[in-house]
């Protein structure tokens, strides 16, 4: 069968042993058999750099690099950093933050989603300041030693953060959503980024709308299938 597979918010890390060894599993048994895998952002907790000599790092490249399929990524809030180094020794494609697809005739926008999160104006101001390009020259310039302090404070002010935030300002904006798809003329949008797992039903200027979010990786895998006849979220366990 045909088909396509999407995934995203794995926040490999070295604190999580057991969502690591989920996801080479998932590598070794089911993404061989599709026709592509995209990753839509977050795949690793953070990302200081690819000079980063981080192993398990190198062991998701080799992991990635068996693949008998393409594999394409897309940044996501945490892993924005990820260069081409260190995609070219995975043997996977970066995309752009948005990027239209047609497969099995239905033309869809994949993201990561934290873009379409318009109601925190906090995080989007601290995004626009951590993609300046010249902001992440300096910071890929610095010793890794001091890149690390920086990002572990960060990801602390992060977390201290979001304890005080709303769920709703953390989940996407209903209005940006539309005015997403409606200016990529998709009738399908995939993202990930809110942790909240769904298939939602929407309407564009009258038409027949979808929006498929992806699960977080937390406790088990989370998947979605397109293929001819459609989508189709898929979880299951490590």
């Amino acid at each position: 069968m045909s088909r396509t597979l999407f995934i995203a918010d794995l926040h490999l890390c070295q604190e999580e042993p057991a969502i690591t060894a989920g996801f080479l599993h998932f590598l070794q048994r089911e993404a061989p058999h599709c026709d592509a895998l995209y990753i839509l952002g977050d795949l690793f907790e953070a990302w200081i750099g690819d000079d980063d000599p981080n192993p398990l790092h190198q062991q998701v490249a080799r992991a990635l690099r068996t693949l008998p399929v393409p594999v394409y990524f897309i940044h996501g809030n945490r892993d924005f950093l990820i260069g081409r180094r260190f995609a070219q020794t995975c043997g996977m494609t970066l995309l752009p933050e948005e990027q239209v697809l047609t497969l099995y005739g239905h033309r869809l926008l994949i993201m990561h989603g934290d873009t379409l999160c318009t109601d925190d104006a906090g995080y989007l101001r601290f995004r626009a300041k951590v993609h300046n390009p010249w902001i992440q020259r300096l910071f890929l310039a610095l010793p890794l030693w001091i890149r690390k302090r920086i990002a572990a404070r960060m990801r602390a002010d992060s977390k201290q953060a979001n304890q005080h935030k709303s769920q709703t300002i953390m989940d996407v904006n209903q209005e940006a959503v539309v005015a997403t798809m409606l200016r990529q003329q998709v009738p399908l949008l995939i993202h990930g980024h809110t942790h909240r797992p769904a298939i939602h039903t929407l309407s564009l200027q009258g038409e027949p709308a979808q929006r498929a979010v992806l699960g977080a990786w937390h406790c088990r895998g989370s998947m979605i299938q397109l293929d001819a006849s459609g989508i189709q979220l898929i979880h299951f366990d490590f």
